[in-house]
Formats: structure tokens, C-alpha cells, sequence
């Protein structure tokens, strides 16, 4: 896996994984790839900088009280279907259950079938850190 800083036109930064930089490329250029804050579709690669750390510096906790409130933000407005993501997605996608927010869990090749059967998808911005229901 690849994990590359993106950015979106709205100046968004965030993370996604990616199996290679091909699978990047394609799923960009097929709108697959959003930016978690805002939902724009116009995502570029992001400049990195190396991270330097200082003695001291509350950056990094920090960063992980931000990523924490923006994870519960979310699992606040959707709902967990844990690892029957793909299956529900799906059933979603055809109008089979009612439209509703979700999030869980998908293997590479559940989320790569979902996003080749033209079913937006989205990885979430970090690895869970807490699931606030468990």
C-alpha cells in the first residue's frame, strides 16, 4: 500500500492508501477519490514536507484530538455496518435499502469491485482510532 497527502481545490489536505500509484491515478481520474471534509472531487496530490519533531511540541496529540472529533463527527452521521460494507453499499448503490450514510469495513478487492461496478466509495482519512459504540 501507498499512502499519499492529497489535497483538494478547497485546500483540504488529508491521507489515502492506495495500492499502487496506477490505482491512484485511475480512480482520480475516474472521480472516485474525495476529499472527506468537503466531498470535492478535485483532488490533486498534496506537497509534502518531511515531519520534524520538536522537544516538547503538543503537535502530534494534537493532531490526534482533531483526527479523533472528525471520526466521531462521522460515525455521528452515518452508521456502522461493520464488515458488511460491501454487501450494503451495493444493496444501497441499487436502491435496494433506503439511501442512508454508512461506514465499516472492505478488503482492497471488495472496495476495487465496488469502485469498478461505478459504486462511489471512499476510504476514510486515517485507521480508526476508537470505535465510539465499542
Amino acid at each position: 500500500m501507498i499512502v499519499f497527502d492529497l489535497r483538494c481545490d478547497r485546500a483540504h489536505v488529508f491521507e489515502a492508501w492506495f495500492g499502487s500509484s496506477e490505482d491512484y491515478e485511475s480512480q482520480r481520474a475516474r472521480g472516485l477519490i474525495a476529499c472527506p471534509l468537503c466531498g470535492n472531487v478535485d483532488v490533486g496530490k498534496a506537497v509534502m514536507a518531511p515531519a520534524v519533531g520538536a522537544k516538547g511540541n503538543s503537535g502530534d496529540a494534537d493532531g490526534r484530538a482533531a483526527l479523533l472529533a472528525a471520526q466521531r463527527k462521522l460515525e455521528a452521521a452515518s452508521d456502522y455496518v461493520g464488515g458488511d460494507f460491501a454487501i450494503t453499499a451495493r444493496a444501497l448503490h441499487d436502491g435496494d435499502l433506503p439511501p442512508r450514510s454508512i461506514y465499516g469495513e472492505a478488503t482492497p478487492a471488495e472496495a476495487r469491485a465496488l469502485a469498478e461496478d461505478g459504486i462511489a466509495v471512499m476510504p476514510l482519512p486515517f485507521t480508526p482510532l476508537v470505535r465510539s459504540d465499542g
